[in-house]
């Protein structure tokens, strides 16, 4: 259906806001009404920028409207509406110079109707509860949507009463030229004509005035928009890209932030047009109190100012610094090339290519004794371009950086006596570039999120845990002497972290289950872990009881050796994984015989993994018992998968037994893990060999008869 058509249909809330619309003369309804066809055939957009095209829509417009004159002559119509559709299109000549205006027009006419239907379908779907909320788009998003487009909007009229101020200024100066000229005797006659330029003189001055008060209220608009956008959707994003940068599955796509930025843009630069504009028309025609003198310094202060601020926010790091091989962003290894990429989210194709973006390092290093010095090497310069860019962004991607220790720097100066050690120092990494466009100027800087930098790859742990206990908990980017004064971290963040960690890993994050094991393992047994907090020390730098690594160690040994080795079983949901040893029995004495569970050990340094099952003694009693644990040397030696299925020992009379019968609760073995085995199996398996020499039976009840087990082949 016509979008004529539709509006007419509307409840009687609407047509009033169509009849409100069309309630001035810049365009007639009864031409919209009766040429509706038409006009919503053509492409008003195009005509708007191409002059040719706007002169052929307007002389066919003109031609229509002496068809439409013709039919209500021979149909008899109404002497009234014959004579105002001559008067439309006499009213339409002024156009003739400049069509493109007339087509503007009628664009923006289309478009505000556009929005009168879409606002009351949106109406009626809630009415009739058929909303279906898009799960990506939040009531933010779509609050900034509709405020977008009401700027848009305002914008676009502005542009047309512009027009209509500058028609106006036209008329009373050429009457006032006309006036001077002519140089009149009479008195009565000069007195009428003064009296018809005064009227015209105090008509364009309300209209300046209320220009002007539009303007206002426009920039007011923008800046409410400005404030959403800066300091809370930027802010949410900057947060997310912390988030992400620690293995959360935050998005951090920036192409709406981008899109958003790019409007607000372009509609500040058109009201700097406008001003522009105004301060040409006052050049021409100005007077006593004349409100564009007084008011125009303070607009224009006004909108240069958002801009300024809006250009500031929109340059970002949209990739964090990171090495190709390291094991997270923001970790950097001196001599080691790195990649980082900044971006500009105001997007300006006559920018492509013009604005060069230099990399420097710690401009704001801290005051810190013994606090390290870097030089950034490599291509530190490079144009912002839409090239690089998957979405065809303003971005600058800088991919062979290298940072070299300044000989100078070991140990500088400082006023803060602290010991930090080289994993717990932090370095930022500064992007600055100069935006020219339209007589504007603005200096723009970012910076990177704070990077730890080593010299060797046994730091690379420990840095790395820095990394994640900074963004877990640090909402100042900038706070370079974060760990000076370490804030602990509650379990709900620490166990959503470590969460993270599997899930970016391996695609499958922590259990409850799981998490609660861990928990227990940090704070001992509680009704609730909500309100227990672990300390950075006690994170990273001291031993777990009984042992001689940190709890750091030994979860990520873990997570390195489920990422190496054990990946699709840990994928599958085949290992159990963080389970304790009182909880394992707990679980396995309530099963049928041979059912048995895969859980890591507590006590191996790098990361081991056990099976343990259960059988039952000649009285009838559960018996758990277990295997020595699998390092991530053995697993590099034959498949996990592999030592399960060709598992057995030796019971009474010497009869190999494999006693792995059901993955825990009571998947058979051969449903859980057959898909990975090998073609060959028993005495003729390449990993027979291995297992016998490697797999050793080391746990057993104290009442447990039968003869000891041993590895032996698959008959």
């Amino acid at each position: 259906m016509a979008q004529w058509e539709k509006l007419r249909q509307l409840e009687s809330v609407y047509l009033t806001q169509v009849d409100e619309l069309y309630d001035g003369d810049a365009f007639p309804m009864d031409v919209r009404h009766y040429l509706a066809h038409w006009i919503e055939g053509q492409d008003w957009d195009r005509a708007a920028r191409d002059h040719d095209v706007a002169m052929v829509l307007f002389q066919v417009l003109l031609e229509n409207l002496d068809i439409q004159h013709s039919r209500f002559v021979q149909g008899g119509e109404s002497f009234l509406l014959q004579h105002n559709i001559r008067r439309f299109k006499h009213s339409f000549q002024r156009y003739q110079e400049e069509p493109y205006n007339l087509a503007n027009i009628i664009q923006w006419f289309l478009a505000k109707e556009k929005e009168i239907l879409q606002n009351a379908e949106l109406a009626e779907q809630v009415q009739l509860l058929q909303v279906q909320q898009n799960p990506m788009e939040t009531d933010s998003q779509r609050n900034i949507e509709r405020k977008m487009a009401d700027l848009k909007n305002k914008v676009q009229c502005m542009e047309h009463t512009v027009k209509c101020l500058e028609e106006q200024q036209d008329e009373f100066d050429f009457k006032y030229q006309t006036h001077n000229m002519e140089g009149t005797t009479n008195a009565a006659e000069k007195t009428e004509q003064m009296k018809v330029l005064q009227a015209l003189l105090n008509r364009l001055d309300a209209s300046r005035k209320s220009m002007l008060s539009g303007m206002g209220m426009l920039l007011d608009g923008a800046e409410e928009l400005l404030c959403v956008l800066v300091r809370e959707e930027l802010v949410q994003w900057q947060r997310r890209q912390q988030k992400a940068c620690i293995g959360a599955p935050d998005s951090t796509c920036l192409d709406q932030l981008e899109k958003w930025f790019t409007t607000e843009a372009e509609c500040l630069f058109q009201v700097r047009k406008f001003l522009k504009k105004l301060e040409e028309l006052m050049g021409k025609v100005t007077y006593e109190h004349d409100p564009v003198k007084k008011q125009k310094p303070a607009l224009q202060k006004r909108v240069d100012s958002l801009l300024t601020s809006l250009l500031k926010s929109a340059f970002v790091v949209e990739t964090q610094p990171s090495m190709p091989q390291g094991k997270g962003p923001l970790v950097l290894r001196t001599n080691v090339q790195f990649s980082v990429k900044t971006r500009f989210l105001v997007k300006f194709p006559e920018l492509n290519h013009a604005m060069k973006v230099n990399v420097s390092m710690d401009r704001e290093a801290p005051l810190v004794k013994g606090y390290r010095r870097f030089n950034v090497l490599g291509t530190n310069s490079k144009a912002l371009n839409m090239a690089e860019s998957m979405s065809g962004g303003m971005v600058a991607d800088f991919r062979h950086l290298t940072l070299k220790e300044q000989k100078s720097g070991g140990g500088g100066k400082g006023i803060h006596d602290l010991s930090l050690s080289v994993t717990e120092e932090l370095h930022i990494i500064n992007f600055n570039t100069e935006f020219l466009l339209h007589d504007m100027s603005v200096s723009l800087e970012t910076s990177s999120l704070p990077v730890v930098i080593i010299s060797n790859s046994s730091q690379q742990q420990s840095a790395w845990a820095s990394i994640l206990w900074f963004n877990m908990l640090c909402l100042e980017p900038k706070n370079l002497l974060f760990f000076a004064n370490c804030p602990a971290a509650t379990w709900p963040q620490l166990g959503e972290l470590l969460s993270w960690q599997f899930l970016s890993s391996t695609t499958r994050g922590l259990e409850s289950n799981q998490l609660d094991m861990i928990a227990h393992k940090l704070f001992g047994k509680q009704q609730s872990y909500d309100a227990c907090k672990i300390s950075w020390t006690k994170f990273s730098k001291e031993n777990v009881p009984n042992t001689n690594f940190t709890f750091w160690v030994w979860f990520d040994g873990i997570l390195f050796m489920v990422k190496s080795h054990l990946e699709n079983l840990w994928k599958d949901g085949s290992i159990m994984g963080f389970v304790s040893k009182g909880k394992e029995k707990t679980l396995l004495k309530k099963k049928r015989r041979g059912t048995f569970l895969l859980r890591f050990s507590e006590s191996i340094r790098d990361g081991g993994i056990t099976f343990s099952w259960v059988d039952y003694s000649l009285t009838g009693e559960p018996d758990v018992r277990s295997v020595q644990p699998f390092t991530k040397v053995d697993l590099g030696q034959i498949p996990f998968h592999e030592i399960i299925r060709n598992f057995q020992i030796l019971e009474e009379e010497n009869v190999p037994e494999n006693p792995l019968l059901f993955l825990y609760p009571d998947t058979p073995k051969v449903e859980a893990f057959g898909k990975y085995y090998t073609e060959k199996s028993g005495a003729d398996s390449q990993y027979i060999k291995y297992i016998k020499t490697k797999l050793v039976f080391v746990s057993k009840e104290p009442n447990w008869r039968p003869s000891s087990p041993r590895a032996a082949p698959e008959s």
